[in-house]
């Protein structure tokens, strides 16, 4: 990982910790609809999309270290590579658990 890069990340959690220890805590009716706003559903859409923009990231520095361009580095593009391959098995991970628990829930007897 460059300098700049990991310059923006903490950048990124100094403000991110500074914006959560300025916020007032909130109270049971307000944290319950805050969690109520996102869904499952939408948080796995998310997670799919996220998983999907790291492996198009990784693709594309593999195929820009491959045709020569200078300003990549192998072990960055071998770090993203990784990222995107955890990230693929976690979800593919969640997927056999979700499928497991809707089995599990469809043998039910009632």
């Amino acid at each position: 990982m460059s300098t700049p890069a990991i310059q923006a990340a903490l950048q990124q959690m100094q403000g991110m910790a500074t914006q959560a220890a300025s916020t007032q805590p909130l109270s049971g009716a307000q944290a319950s609809a805050a969690v109520g706003q996102g869904g499952f559903g939408g948080e796995l859409q998310a997670s799919i999309q996220r998983i999907n923009r790291l492996q198009q990231v990784a693709n594309s520095q593999a195929m820009a270290f491959q045709a020569g361009d200078p300003n990549l580095q192998l072990n960055d593009v071998m770090v993203d590579m990784q990222k995107s391959s955890v990230a693929f098995q976690m979800g593919l991970q969640v997927r056999n658990r979700l499928v497991s628990a809707y089995r599990d829930v469809m043998n039910m007897q009632v």
